[in-house]
């Protein structure tokens, strides 16, 4: 295969063939220009005058390439901007050349003219010098290293959107090795249609008819680029769905590790399809309250735990205290860590938020000026058959862990709270509802920034329902559905974390800070995207089974009470909701009842904390304000 890898090695070794090519070049431009002004029949004396001059501008132009870094600019990636520079560095060589001519160094100035052609000329030389290597590598080269059962092998690909991100999307399809032959472009725009030509390539619209465009392109593969909304990707996935496409995602530019156009096509996953726009996060106000400070988190191991030690580590604390009481746990983030260089202090430490001598310990030991308390049990269904677990761990623990943080003067104190707190008809609800109340309490008696902050489910936590529906997908099925109409909010690990020191950065000691979740979706469009993504069909590969609603469950999250309706946006994915005060003699009553029945029967720790939230809920919610949930005397009916 050709090859002019010489041209594009670093400036140490390509110099060496990138010099003489150049003045070769230039060398042909100047007699040119003398054959162009003579009509090709120039006199031995003009023939005299090009040798005799052609040092003296080769020096000029060398100069000028020098200083406007024309040999710096690597040739196979030529763009606009290295024109331009071209255009500048021959238009600057003329006056000096023209400079040149008032010394009088030789018999004969050299002609305007000739200066004049020879710059046009240079221009044009230099320009299409950098476009047949562009075009060897962007063209030639991958056709000539594609064997012919290759090319034939391609499969009729569209590319969405007609932005330049789509065309870099299409010059990487079409020089990287892959199974993609582009045969258009796609947008939504009624105007666009097959006499439109973006790089070379016709552009369609999808409302002139999806499957028929399709079927008569004999489209295989949409490529959709990873920046579009997850509503946009839900609605092109059904196109897809409806007509035998399969859809693949381009990671975005920040995406791409290494190689200007270094294509990695992956399938589009359930994450693309809930994605939102990206949260304007204010990483001075974060780096403020974290960069420096030892930081603390509970929950360590955990996926919201975790993702937080993860994303406050590039942030820079001094110290990152993990706090986790699952050893496997411990162990893994431990070893995932070890593979991360960084600078900042951490340390492992395995123990229970319920136990208040191991806490107070890690307190004495480690002194943190940061917490962040995500330490919870989670499960519903679980919590409800196992209640003193829900009310140990989930209220008992988290009043340990901040009655520590507000005794050691711990500056900011955040805690993840969940939307199944809010009228909960849960165990497990019920039991962050109760911490919540605890921590606004101790909040309004405390020099320590006491904060909240609620969200709903979060994509592929541990338990949750996408790897539930993952799993029972490689298993041949059926997926499990509790009712047709279940809708939740969802909400990546990553943003959720985002949002979470956002909210640490922007709350005051009380705040209850929800974050905003987008729309709900409802649980059987996600297993029927699910499916699809699995390239199963619905429900001809594998079926949806209703299973009834579970105990504790609610058709739909709410993240507000409604007394908190009128909550204040603080940041663009940010509401505060400001509650009543909490009175400390009967919170302090209710934490006390609550330690009593820890050991009790599972029925009459449930009544207890049920007994005690509904006083809670009954202060939050209007009277004669209905649920759609279990009612909570009929959670163990069964």
């Amino acid at each position: 295969m050709p090859t002019i890898d010489f041209l594009v090695r670093p400036m140490k070794h390509r110099l060496v063939a990138v010099l003489p090519l150049y003045f070769a070049l230039y060398c042909i431009c100047y007699y040119c220009a003398f054959l162009l002004r003579f009509d090709f029949e120039p006199s031995a004396g003009r023939i005299a005058q090009f040798w005799n001059t052609l040092p003296f501008v080769l020096l000029i132009k060398a100069m000028v390439c020098g200083m406007t870094g024309e040999w710096r600019r690597t040739l196979r990636y030529a763009t606009l901007a290295d024109m331009l520079w071209i255009i500048a560095g021959a238009s600057l060589a003329v006056p000096c050349v023209y400079g040149l001519n008032s010394l009088e160094l030789f018999e004969r100035q050299i002609p305007q003219s000739v200066i004049i052609i020879d710059t046009m000329l240079t221009i044009l030389a230099s320009g299409l010098l950098r476009t047949m290597i562009r075009y060897y590598e962007e063209i030639l080269r991958p056709w000539w290293s594609i064997s012919g059962n290759e090319r034939r092998g391609r499969e009729a690909t569209l590319i969405y959107g007609i932005d330049s991100t789509a065309i870099n999307l299409y010059r990487a399809v079409k020089t990287a090795k892959n199974n993609f032959r582009t045969v258009g472009f796609v947008t939504d725009e009624s105007r666009r249609h097959r006499k439109t030509l973006l790089a070379g390539v016709p552009v369609f619209s999808i409302r002139l008819g999806w499957k028929r465009l399709c079927k008569k392109l004999r489209v295989s593969h949409l490529l959709i680029p990873s920046t579009l909304s997850g509503k946009r990707i839900r609605q092109l996935l059904q196109y897809c769905s409806d007509s035998n496409v399969k859809a693949h995602v381009i990671p975005a530019v920040d995406e791409i590790v290494s190689g200007r156009y270094k294509l990695t096509i992956r399938d589009v996953n359930i994450a693309d399809l809930l994605r939102r726009e990206p949260a304007d996060l204010d990483r001075v106000a974060i780096q403020g309250y974290v960069t420096g400070r030892r930081v603390l988190v509970t929950g360590a191991a955990g996926s919201i735990g975790s993702e937080l030690c993860r994303q406050i580590l590039d942030l820079n604390p001094a110290e990152l205290i993990f706090v986790d009481q699952s050893e496997f746990g411990m162990f893994s983030i431990e070893q995932e860590l070890k593979e991360i260089d960084t600078s900042v202090r951490t340390h492992f430490v395995l123990a229970d938020v319920v136990d208040e001598n191991s806490m107070r310990r890690v307190m004495v030991k480690f002194r943190p000026e940061l917490v962040f308390h995500a330490a919870a049990y989670k499960h519903v269904p679980l919590m409800e058959d196992h209640p003193q677990e829900a009310i140990r761990n989930n209220i008992l623990g988290t009043k340990t862990v901040v009655d520590l943080a507000d005794e050691f003067r711990v500056q900011r104190f955040v805690m993840i709270s969940t939307d199944k707190a809010v009228r909960p008809t849960s165990i497990m609800g019920s039991s962050k509802l109760v911490a919540e109340k605890y921590l606004q309490a101790v909040s309004e008696r405390s020099s320590t920034q006491f904060i909240t902050v609620r969200f709903g489910n979060v994509l592929n936590s541990a338990g949750s329902v996408v790897p539930t529906f993952r799993r029972q997908i490689e298993a041949g099925g059926p997926i499990t559905v509790t009712h047709p109409d279940m809708v939740r909010f969802f909400m990546t690990i990553p943003e959720a974390v985002q949002l979470v020191l956002q909210a640490g950065a922007i709350g005051t000691s009380g705040d209850v800070l929800i974050l905003d979740m987008g729309e709900p979706v409802k649980i059987v469009d996600l297993a029927k995207d699910m499916i699809f993504l699995s390239g199963l069909k619905f429900p001809e590969d594998i079926d949806i089974v209703f299973t009834g609603m579970r105990p504790g469950e609610k058709l739909y999250e709410e993240l507000f009470y409604s007394a908190e309706q009128g909550a204040v946006k603080v940041h663009d994915k940010i509401f505060c909701a400001r509650r009543e005060p909490i009175s400390w003699d009967e919170i302090v009553h209710d934490m006390n009842v609550l330690k009593s029945v820890i050991y009790s029967p599972a029925p009459e720790a449930r009544n207890v904390l049920t007994g005690i939230v509904d006083r809670f809920v009954a202060e939050e919610v209007p009277q004669g304000h209905e649920t759609d949930a279990i009612p909570s005397t009929q959670r163990h009916a069964a």
